[in-house]
């Protein structure tokens, strides 16, 4: 399939999204993150495809944010709602999508862009990125999910800081908050990042999905019964052949063959 604004590049049991608006810093209008999910989908439903991983074109900028020019047209209320939910459409989707997805961040990752790396897995940051919420030097609030993913990272008290402030946060401050998991040299970002997109390639494609199931539907539930969820999928996973491979291969001092059944 061929798109407008982003590229889409498979290397072997990766799916690679890169954001290709680099005139405008990537900024993410309405067909941009109609692509991107579009992408997604097709990633999650291919059978030997692992890991997504999304980027974006340069080295400026992630994704600088909503794009500003159709925020400025919306004709009133009930467009602005409808800007935001097909924007917490693809967010969600990214939550509930069996394969993981990890954000590549080189540079900055603003509004929008935040909240697009922060529906993510995982986040890998070049040490030059910037992130920040600054939807309040214009007026309004995070729409694509700011003020719900970004305290649920770092902490309530952390958020409303960014979010109140409009300020933007270096690499190295985002890692100590816990709203990236690593920072790396920027010439290193996508090397670092396919490595570890790699590495997670080559585990239990299931029991990868059951995990990303598990720790993002528990968020939501009660301790006990998020126990029981875990349980229960785990029962599910112990029953399958990859799991009768990982236990044989691992007795028999072998590398196992997951089949993903």
């Amino acid at each position: 399939m061929t798109y407008d604004n982003i590229l889409v590049a498979v290397e072997g049991p990766l799916t690679i999204i890169t954001i290709n608006r680099e005139r405008v810093r990537n900024a993410l209008n309405q067909a941009t993150i109609a692509e991107i999910h579009t992408a997604l989908r097709a990633c999650d439903v291919d059978p030997s495809q692992r890991v997504a991983i999304i980027t974006g074109a340069g080295d400026r900028a992630f994704a600088a944010g909503a794009d500003i020019t159709e925020l400025q047209v919306l004709p009133g209320a009930d467009a602005a709602r409808r800007f935001s939910e097909a924007a917490h459409d693809l967010g969600l989707f990214m939550r509930q999508m069996a394969k993981p997805i990890i954000a590549a961040i080189n540079g900055y990752a603003l509004g929008g862009g935040l909240e697009l790396a922060m529906s993510c897995d995982m986040r890998i940051a070049a040490e030059t990125a910037m992130f920040g919420q600054p939807e309040i030097n214009l007026g309004i609030i995070p729409g694509w999910g700011g003020t719900q993913r970004l305290p649920r990272l770092i902490g309530p008290s952390a958020a409303r800081l960014i979010c109140m402030t409009g300020d933007m946060i270096p690499a190295e401050e985002a890692l100590r908050l816990g709203l990236v998991e690593r920072v790396v040299p920027a010439a290193a970002l996508m090397e670092e990042t396919r490595t570890l997109a790699m590495k997670i390639a080559a585990k239990a494609p299931l029991a990868i999905a059951a995990i990303k199931q598990a720790i993002n539907r528990g968020l939501d539930m009660p301790l006990a019964e998020g126990c029981m969820y875990e349980a229960a999928l785990f029962g599910a996973i112990a029953s399958t052949n990859d799991a009768k491979e990982g236990t044989t291969a691992f007795l028999e001092k072998r590398q196992p063959a997951w089949t993903g059944q």
